[in-house]
């Protein structure tokens, strides 16, 4: 299907990330008729089978075979259950002192919950930790997300920094648990937690800067999971991904996220003042990827083609409305990007007709006319309405006197950056780093060169 994230994405996901995406794939109405459904569940038993969510596996089978599973299916799940077991019992001490949630408050509030103490009075031995670490991951293979997420911050408050490497991992292996359970508020903060570990490589863990590049792009995908679920998901992208490591991990590895980040700068009003920096990337990365979302702005805000973005504009909504993270942003996206051809189209016009306006927003034109009458008071544009005429008549827009005092400081200050610079270089160098006599040759044989032509 034409311009579906969902193979790209799942490249950078873990396993049981991809499968809330199949899930909509096969579940969502937006997705009716996209792709074969025996194809979609022979994908999801594909990676199910490589996980210890077996009986799924096993129901996933039933429905797209209508048989008994296979002997491997049930061979598995009783090894399955023989490991629960066993990892179980070795993380037991530590485990019975994390399921009474009163002792676990008692300890962690008195500040006891360390390993000196738990080893004193509960037995819980290193090998008890590393144990209940491995049960953890076993538990996240098996899908209990929740439980996987308490023994992973459990793991780290005891190890505290003894093993930096593994409490990363333990980190990240929260951080798709609680992505998993919902709870959009703990993987926000583990998210965070994730970006200053990799950031600050070298303090902690160590990872070299292909490592890094390659974390940081790992995280910038899960993230979209929290990103379009939290309540301040769209501020939170827009922060992460215009820094300048992140942004350069977009340019590098993963340039179709900016379909991401466009969504979220055009559906944020607060963040606007990032439009001009979001076209330049999409100017640079057009080569690269591109797709509606990023045409839309392509459209509207380097070529000024008003028809051609709100024609964009359908192919926008069939896009968005087939993508997993930006399907519940559809609304938000059509009426402000409805809002943001109009504001546009009102700074470089003086008159618009109501009528061309009602016409090109599919709206009767009385309609258009309080929308537009919202719209001037709501982005506070220097406009009236001419109900005689029919028209949106916009006012002349003049600098302030501060805002041009601010613009002429810095132009001074950035000359006086220059004159500076140049000053510092020995004399026998022009502005551009050549020799005075050097330039003067190349001047001298240029002059030449035409005399003989």
């Amino acid at each position: 299907m034409d311009f579906d994230l969902t193979s790209t994405i799942s490249e950078f996901l873990d396993r049981h990330l991809v499968i809330p995406l199949l899930d909509f794939i096969s579940q969502h109405p937006n997705m009716a008729g996209c792709y074969d459904q025996e194809d979609v569940m022979r994908a999801k038993l594909d990676l199910l089978s490589n996980t210890g969510m077996v009986d799924y596996a096993i129901e996933v089978h039933q429905d797209l075979y209508g048989t008994d599973p296979p002997e491997e299916l049930v061979t598995r799940r009783d090894r399955v259950l023989l490991a629960l077991q066993s990892l179980s019992e070795e993380a037991g001490p530590l485990l019975k002192v994390i399921s009474d949630e009163q002792l676990f408050t008692q300890l962690r509030d008195s500040n006891s919950f360390n390993l000196e103490n738990l080893s004193e009075t509960h037995g819980v031995t290193p090998d008890v930790i590393e144990a209940a670490y491995e049960f953890g991951k076993f538990q996240f293979d098996c899908g209990s997300y929740q439980d996987t997420a308490t023994l992973m911050h459990v793991y780290r408050m005891l190890m505290n920094g003894s093993n930096p490497e593994r409490e990363f991992f333990a980190l990240w292996g929260k951080f798709a648990a609680d992505i998993l359970s919902f709870n959009w508020d703990e993987a926000l903060e583990d998210m965070n937690m994730l970006r200053e570990i990799i950031d600050a490589t070298g303090r902690n863990v160590l990872l070299n800067p292909l490592q890094q590049l390659q974390h940081r792009t790992w995280l910038i995908h899960w993230s979209l999971f929290v990103f379009f679920n939290h309540r301040e998901g769209r501020n939170g992208i827009i922060d992460l991904l215009f820094s300048d490591k992140y942004l350069n991990t977009i340019q590098t590895n993963c340039p179709h996220v900016l379909r991401y980040l466009t969504t979220a700068v055009i559906t944020n009003k607060k963040r606007r003042g990032v439009l001009k920096d979001l076209v330049k990337v999409i100017q640079q990365e057009a080569y690269a990827y591109s797709d509606p979302i990023t045409e839309f702005v392509e459209y509207l805000y380097v070529n000024f083609d008003f028809e051609g973005a709100q024609d964009m504009l359908q192919n926008c909504e069939n896009t968005l409305k087939r993508d997993f993270f930006l399907y519940s942003t559809l609304d938000d996206f059509l009426e402000d990007a409805r809002r943001t051809i109009f504001e546009t189209y009102c700074r470089i016009h003086q008159v618009i007709d109501i009528g061309m306006l009602a016409n090109k927003l599919n709206m009767e034109q009385d309609e258009a006319e309080k929308w537009v009458v919202n719209l001037i008071r709501n982005a506070r544009l220097d406009a009236k309405i001419d109900s005689q005429a029919n028209q949106v008549i916009m006012g002349v827009s003049v600098p302030s006197v501060y805002e041009q005092v601010v613009d002429t400081t810095k132009n001074l200050l950035i000359r006086g950056t220059v004159l500076t610079q140049n000053s510092d270089r020995p004399h026998s160098y022009n502005s551009a780093g050549f020799r005075a006599d050097d330039d003067r040759r190349r001047k001298g044989s240029r002059r030449d060169t035409r005399v003989a032509a």
